[in-house]
């Protein structure tokens, strides 16, 4: 089995993102689990912004980034074009050359040497 690492990107309007999450959540497998975040879009089209977003010159968008088997992006991906209904989504993949958990080190304990 395949387990070179990728971290998928996506960044999609607000109003999806509760049905994006909805799906990863309950994906199977489970993946290991994920992070999002509010941000701006900027740009030159602004063809699906709102008159809002248009004055302000920035579009409100999430972001959510998962690191997932290398594997399962096509699953995952056709899950995401397949039910969540917008064609202003876009993504991206980049490889994962590592991933881990930095240890909290103690006062009393000394830090494990490499």
């Amino acid at each position: 089995m395949d387990q070179l690492l990728r971290k998928l990107t996506l960044i999609y309007p607000p109003t999806v993102e509760d049905h994006i999450v909805d799906l990863l959540v309950n994906a199977e497998p489970p993946l290991a689990g994920f992070t999002t975040w509010k941000a701006d879009g900027h740009g030159q089209d602004f063809s699906m912004a709102s008159v809002r977003e248009r004055v302000r010159g920035r579009a409100a968008r999430g972001v959510l980034a998962v690191v997932l088997p290398r594997s399962r992006l096509g699953t995952v991906l056709e899950e995401i074009r397949s039910r969540v209904g917008t064609p202003d989504l876009t993504y991206w993949i980049e490889p994962v050359e590592s991933i881990g958990r930095l240890a909290r080190v103690d006062a009393d304990s000394a830090p494990v040497a490499a």
